[in-house]
């Protein structure tokens, strides 16, 4: 599809459901329009939510994407899906989060309202750092990490590839937690962790 020049490409939004709504929220905020947007869903019998369309995958058809599901695993699936229909990631980031001067935010990611990313953090591709959620100093989060609402992640802390911290979840400083890890909600995790591991309780075992 060729999109006309005066008009930004449209961003579709991968998943229909709470966190979908949120993020048409961030975009809303950001001065984003219902005609220049567009959710993605196969599984919501809707045609339009909030006055934006309603498409099924197969339908896209060009333009930018970013995926509204939390699960790491789906979202790099949905991700991939989007990437072979041609569809470029993009970044989306709530006005009114905060964000150090220094950090950058690539394509695919997701950063909700009263989200803070202090200084010399360093996000990758399709990382979501929802509302109210924290990242610290120095810290480093590998790609599609979902850091759930009102979680804290100190500063200098590693959350490799596909890790899950949970709403209200906090890692200590200078911790390691290795890839596809899931931190339950409200988990203190005092240590660093290998790789598949499911934490919770005080502290996080």
């Amino acid at each position: 599809m060729t999109h006309n020049s005066s008009r930004p490409a449209p961003i579709h939004i991968v998943g229909a459901g709470g966190l979908g709504r949120e993020v048409l929220d961030a975009l809303f905020a950001a001065g984003r329009r219902p005609g220049n947007l567009v959710l993605v869903d196969d599984h919501v019998t809707a045609t339009e939510i909030h006055e934006v369309p309603v498409l099924r995958p197969e339908d896209t058809d060009g333009g930018l994407f970013v995926v509204a599901v939390a699960d790491p695993a789906v979202r790099r699936r949905l991700a991939q899906r989007m990437l072979d229909r041609g569809l470029a990631p993009t970044a989306v980031v709530h006005p009114r989060a905060t964000l150090a001067h220094d950090v950058q935010i690539p394509a695919g990611c997701l950063v909700l309202a009263n989200a803070f990313v202090s200084t010399r953090a360093r996000l990758a591709a399709h990382t979501q750092v929802q509302y109210n959620a924290t990242i610290g100093h120095d810290s480093v989060l590998h790609e599609f990490v979902t850091v759930l609402p009102g979680a804290n992640v100190a500063g200098n802390v590693v959350l490799e590839d596909d890790v899950t911290i949970g709403s209200n979840a906090c890692v200590l400083q200078g911790l390691v937690v290795g890839a596809r890890t899931f931190v339950g909600a409200g988990a203190v995790v005092t240590k660093s962790h290998p790789a598949d591991r499911v934490l919770v309780g005080v502290p996080a075992r």
